[in-house]
């Protein structure tokens, strides 16, 4: 693990209605208040955001929106970035189920980054190959190219001060339960970092996390937290289960002690 603070976010997708989320983030926040090292991260559905910044506003836990949409206006059923300053830090954008299910394109993904920006929230940008780029050895030319497109015309420092993160989830490995080795994902967040250096400048590319997502469990998130490369893990499935997403929190702090 690097000296770079760690992140460890849960997304909640399209589960959990509000009474069940004020549980589990309760529960969550109970067992991390002890834990300083590992930033704990959770994006639950926009209808559970309000009353979960309520809940947590003691609390070290940090809360993201799944999505956002470009401005305010005649857009039924979106949330305008304004909507989401106070009640979150982080949002989501350029997951892969927005891309291939919903259509997001590589310029609306980068849009995107920039209004969150501009509103002063801080993008976790998601970038990753399908199965078909992955077996073609396409990896690197895909993700590559996502990431430059999601940050045309961003400029590093903004990126930076506002806290930007950039996760890697190979969609082959989302919720399939089966993730990629952990050296595998380290050589390709490796190149996100030296392209990052390229495109922001070697102190933005040291200081900006790179996560790991897809089928990260308790069982083997220890593989992929100590690739010198990885800084944190972004977490679907078993960030629903509050146990099992607190051990994974508490593996990244052991990991982070042992660097310190």
């Amino acid at each position: 693990m690097t000296a770079r603070k760690p992140m460890i976010a849960g997304n909640w997708k399209a589960h959990k209605n509000v009474v069940e989320a004020l549980e589990i983030a309760g529960s969550i926040m109970l067992a991390v208040e002890d834990i300083w090292d590992v930033e704990v991260v959770l994006c639950p559905p926009f209808v559970a955001l309000a009353p979960m910044r309520e809940r947590l506003v003691e609390s070290r836990v940090r809360l993201g929106a799944q999505n956002v949409h470009l401005e305010e206006g005649a857009y039924t059923g979106e949330i305008a970035p304004r909507m989401l300053v106070g009640l979150c830090d982080y949002v989501i954008v350029g997951h892969s189920e927005r891309r291939h299910l919903f259509g997001e394109t590589d310029d609306l993904v980068n849009a995107k980054v920039r209004a969150v920006l501009a509103h002063d929230l801080a993008p976790i940008l998601c970038v990753g190959e399908s199965l078909e780029q992955n077996e073609s050895g396409e990896t690197e030319a895909v993700v590559s190219a996502q990431v430059r497109a999601a940050l045309q015309g961003v400029g590093g420092a903004d990126l930076m001060g506002a806290g930007g993160v950039v996760a890697y989830e190979p969609v082959w490995a989302i919720g399939t339960g089966k993730p990629c080795h952990g050296s595998q994902a380290n050589a390709v967040i490796g190149m996100i970092r030296r392209l990052l250096v390229d495109l922001c400048g070697e102190e933005v590319a040291s200081r900006l996390r790179v996560l790991y997502g897809g089928s990260v469990n308790e069982a083997n998130a220890v593989e992929f937290l100590e690739q010198p490369h990885i800084d944190g893990a972004l977490v679907g499935g078993a960030s629903l289960r509050g146990y099992d997403f607190t051990r994974i929190v508490r593996r990244a702090n052991e990991l982070r002690r042992r660097v310190e």
